[in-house]
């Protein structure tokens, strides 16, 4: 299974947290600064970032890990 660590709505502003954890690893009052805590963490573990939107969506990806089914070529 692939790591992946997610931005997402919370009470208190943003949220970057893992899949399926009750705690967040870390909250902040704008989505820009959890994409950013969340880039960082993702690069540093090798995992994907997904960014939750505001109207409650999954809007992006950023894959930070090795590539599990590369391009032949």
């Amino acid at each position: 299974m692939r790591k992946q660590i997610l931005v997402v709505k919370h009470s208190e502003g943003w949220a970057v947290k893992r899949p399926g954890a009750e705690r967040a690893s870390f909250v902040t009052s704008t989505q820009a600064e959890s994409i950013s805590q969340g880039r960082r963490m993702s690069q540093a573990e090798g995992a994907e970032l997904t960014i939750q939107g505001r109207n409650g969506q999954f809007r992006a990806a950023d894959s930070h890990g090795p590539d599990t089914c590369p391009p032949k070529g």
